[in-house]
Order: structure tokens, then C-alpha cells, then sequence
């Protein structure tokens, strides 16, 4: 092997590529303009959303309560809720998302509270509708202040203070740092689409590279140039990695400035999940780690595209490798899956953990050493493979 000869080789590789709108667009135009438009657009939606649906007062239906006047005109006199007439078919109107709620009032309600006895309002609500739940949270708020107006009126007629109700109170303050706030909310999730613009970015370069070739009929002139299989793979699979580590770098840059962007725009009131502080070590940490992620991508890629006569063919046997990369990557997303001895074997889910724990100002040293020497030994053997494969002539000529 000789690194001038791949040198010369990753130098051709990548002028080619570049001359590739397909490439293009995976590596530069994507994360660069679809991240910002992702972070941006959906949070400026669910904003807008989530105000308009606070402005709206809640439909609610009453079963029963007939006999408690006091009680519905509390109810109809309640500013954020709509008391609509019932109708026998309650429980699918709340199903059917026509109504945000159902209360069902027992009988006697309001004698029962006059004579000091406990009585059970039921409310009936659509578990993950985001509507269902503003009708159900504002509902129990309603009953949670009417109780205690109730219970003081009781206190204050017996001559009794009404401190007796609260006797003391609860304070809960956040203590932790936002970066650790941050990272707890998003973190797993925007290093899942770093994961993901890393892998997508070497998938069209590796496909065209290998497929391409064939189908173009270049590979043969490539083969006959003085210059060593091996030399050939690592050419090619630098300038893979290449397009993969940029991809990766600018997700990263643009996904930084859009967040930063989102938690300016929503000023002082903003959620803690997007006051995000940028540690230029942690991002360096986190960079350092999805190189060998990248090397591992792109000589996956490489071999496995490698076996298609066409590039058609390639994206068949490439585009299902997503799904590998997908779900570990999620599962590395979601809350309650910690970093430990076993998680840190495995690819790509070791480097989302790790990465979250980083991203939040936390390094385990001796998790990343394992991590990255693991991530290392994959890629080598990915790369040990992907030579062997351009050894064998019944692998590039097949017919």
C-alpha cells in the first residue's frame, strides 16, 4: 500500500464527486437549509398551535348535576370552558374529537357538600389529544379551586382559620445546569439526525463510486491503472468519508445556529429545552467520537453497494442498511436508556449515549476510550472487508 497512490486516487474521487448534484444536495443543501427549516418551521407550528389552542375555550359536556345548580353555574361561569348541551352519545363525541371532555356530576352533588360528606366528579377525556388534555387540565383545575373555596366557606362558618387547609407549602426549582436540561430534552434526538445526515451522506457518493462505475464502465480503466486494490479502496473510501464527516459537521453548525436562532425568537419565556449552551469541547468531543462512526458508514456502504451491477441496484441494498442505523439510533434517543458496559458495545447506540452524556457537560471517560477503541475496530474490520471484496473478481465483474 502506498498513500501517495490513494492520495491520487481520493483526489480524483472527490473532484468527481463534487461535480455531482446528487451530491451536492446530500452534503451541503440538506443540512444546511432542511435542518434550519425542520427546527425552525416546527417549532414556530407547535408555538402557534399550542397559543391558538389556549385562546380557544374547551367544549365540555355535563352528565347529570341537574339538582346541583351551584355547581353548573360555576361551571357555565368558568372563562376558559364552553359548556355544550349533552347528548347521549357523550363518550364519542369525546372519541370523535368533537368535544374536549365529558363531566359526569353525581346526584345530590351540591347537597352532599353541604352536609360536610365526600362525593366523586369523574371526568372523561381523550388520552394524548392535545385538545382532550387542555379540557381535562383546565376542568381539574376548576374543581381543585372549587373545593377549596368550599372547604374555606365550611372552615370560615365554624370559626375556624383557613390556613387549616395549608398548612404548609412546596417549592420545586430547577437546580440542574440548561446545558444538562437541554441535553435531557433534545439531546438524544438532534444527535439522532447527526446520525442520520452522517449515514445519508455517504450513501450517494459510496453508491456512485462503486455501482456507478460499473454501470458507467470506468471501473475496468480504474483496475488497469498501476495502482494496488487497496490503494483504490482507501481512495475511494476517504472521499466517502470526506463527503460524510462534512455532511455530519455542517448538520452540526446549522442545527447549532437554528436552535440558538429558536431560544432568541421565543425571548424570556422561552422552554428550557432550547436555551441550549454550546460547549466548543463538547462539540469537539462529539466530532472526534463520529469519525469512526463515519469511517464505519462509509465502508459499509462501500461493500455493500459494491455488489450491485447498477446503481439502481445499489440503492436496493443500501437504502435497508436506514433501518439499521434508525433504530439504534432512536433507541439511543429515548428517555430512560443509560450508557453502561453493554450499551457501549453496541454500534451507534454507544455514540448516541455517549454523545448525549457529552452534550451535556458529563464526559465517562472510560465509557468514550471503550467507545471510540470499539467504533475503531469496526471500522477497520469494515474496511478489512470492503478490500477483500475488491479483490475478488467475481464480486466487480459480475454479469
Amino acid at each position: 500500500m502506498q498513500i501517495r497512490n490513494a492520495l491520487i486516487v481520493y483526489r480524483k474521487e472527490l473532484r468527481d464527486m463534487l461535480r455531482d448534484k446528487r451530491t451536492i444536495r446530500s452534503m451541503i443543501i440538506v443540512p444546511v437549509i432542511a435542518m434550519p427549516l425542520i427546527i425552525v418551521g416546527i417549532t414556530k407550528l407547535a408555538s402557534r398551535l399550542e397559543g391558538e389552542a389556549k385562546k380557544q375555550p374547551s367544549k365540555v359536556m355535563i352528565s347529570g348535576g341537574q339538582d346541583s345548580p351551584k355547581t353548573l353555574a360555576a361551571l357555565q361561569n368558568a372563562p376558559d370552558i364552553e359548556i355544550v348541551p349533552y347528548q347521549s352519545d357523550a363518550k364519542q363525541e369525546v372519541s370523535d374529537k368533537k368535544i374536549g371532555a365529558l363531566v359526569e356530576i353525581p346526584a345530590g352533588f351540591d347537597s352532599v357538600l353541604s352536609n360536610d360528606k365526600t362525593a366523586q366528579v369523574s371526568i372523561g377525556y381523550y388520552q394524548n389529544d392535545d385538545k382532550s388534555e387542555l379540557a381535562k387540565g383546565r376542568l381539574q383545575q376548576f374543581f381543585d379551586e372549587y373545593r377549596d373555596k368550599m372547604a374555606r366557606a365550611a372552615l370560615t362558618a365554624r370559626g375556624m382559620p383557613t390556613n387549616l387547609l395549608e398548612p404548609f407549602t412546596v417549592t420545586a426549582s430547577n437546580i440542574a445546569p440548561p446545558s444538562k436540561v437541554s441535553a435531557a430534552a433534545i439531546g438524544g434526538w438532534i444527535l439522532y439526525m447527526v446520525i442520520i445526515f452522517s449515514f445519508s451522506g455517504a450513501m450517494y457518493p459510496a453508491m456512485d463510486t462503486t455501482a456507478g462505475e460499473k454501470e458507467r464502465g470506468t471501473l475496468e480503466t480504474i483496475l488497469s491503472s498501476p495502482v494496488s486494490r487497496t490503494d483504490l479502496v482507501l481512495g475511494k473510501f476517504l472521499m466517502v468519508m470526506t463527503v460524510s464527516i462534512v455532511t455530519t459537521a455542517l448538520s452540526l453548525t446549522s442545527m447549532g445556529a437554528s436552535i440558538a436562532w429558536a431560544g432568541r425568537s421565543a425571548g424570556g419565556g422561552a422552554d428550557a429545552a432550547f436555551k441550549l449552551g454550546f460547549d466548543p469541547s463538547s462539540i469537539i468531543a462529539i466530532v472526534i467520537l463520529l469519525v469512526p462512526l463515519a469511517v464505519l458508514f462509509a465502508v459499509v456502504e462501500i461493500a455493500v453497494a459494491l455488489l450491485a451491477k447498477s446503481y439502481r441496484e445499489a440503492q436496493t441494498y443500501v437504502s435497508p442498511l436506514m433501518f439499521l442505523v434508525i433504530v439504534p439510533a432512536i433507541v439511543g434517543a429515548l428517555p430512560g436508556v443509560e450508557l453502561n458496559w453493554e450499551t457501549a458495545l453496541i454500534p451507534i447506540l454507544n455514540v448516541s449515549l455517549v454523545s448525549k452524556e457529552i452534550f451535556a457537560a458529563t464526559y465517562h471517560w472510560s465509557y468514550i476510550a471503550l467507545i471510540f477503541a470499539t467504533t475503531c475496530i469496526y471500522a477497520a474490520i469494515g474496511i478489512a472487508a470492503a478490500v477483500h471484496m475488491f479483490n475478488r473478481e467475481d464480486v466487480l465483474f459480475r454479469t
